[in-house]
């Protein structure tokens, strides 16, 4: 049996509800994460006290919570889960970090989304979350584009195939989603 349909069969088995089979897809699928965690974690500001493994583990953990079962259609749903999971987990340790009780000081900085490999402190990640957030109830697939790209490391292939678009209409979707959210985060208005 190969990977994929390994995977395909614990997430039927998830579905319907055995006790372990979440067990079963963690080693299954801990590499790719990890991999997307480090390539995320690898654009932080220094100083960021979050490290791969913790952050795999966290995603995992929220993934599986019995609390909140998930019913993933495919490998590409599930990753696509575990982006927007990443995602969740450093804007709130952003947010964390930069509350007023932990010592977070505000001030305002301009910051550019061009590419994936910018860097972000806590404060401009906090005003990316929100401004991507705002995106989401305009516009939620555009919204999605950028998540997966920026936070989730997919490439454009993948990203496709997720969210069943071709490169031609992720490319404009990308190229919108970075001007939308820099007349956000620049304070300019939008027509």
């Amino acid at each position: 049996m190969n990977e994929e349909s390994e995977i395909t069969r614990i997430f039927r088995a998830i579905r319907e509800g055995h006790p372990n089979s979440s067990n079963e897809l963690f080693p299954l699928v801990y590499s790719e994460l990890r991999k997307l965690a480090e390539a995320k974690l690898k654009h932080e500001m220094p100083g960021q006290t979050l490290q791969p493994t913790a952050l795999v583990h966290e995603v995992f953990l929220r993934l599986v919570a019995p609390d909140d079962q998930q019913d993933w259609e495919n490998i590409g749903h599930f990753f696509s889960a575990a982006a927007n999971a990443m995602r969740r987990i450093l804007i709130d340790t952003a947010r964390k970090k930069n509350s007023l009780k932990r010592g977070g000081d505000c001030k305002r900085l301009e910051i550019e989304v061009d590419e994936m490999a910018i860097e972000f402190d806590d404060e401009e990640l906090i005003k990316l979350d929100e401004a991507l957030e705002k995106l989401a109830r305009e516009d939620p697939i555009k919204a999605q584009v950028v998540e997966l790209r920026f936070f989730g490391g997919l490439s454009v292939e993948q990203s496709c195939e997720i969210l069943k678009i071709s490169r031609a209409t992720y490319h404009r979707y990308w190229t919108f989603a970075r001007a939308w959210l820099f007349l956000q985060l620049t304070d300019q208005k939008t027509t």
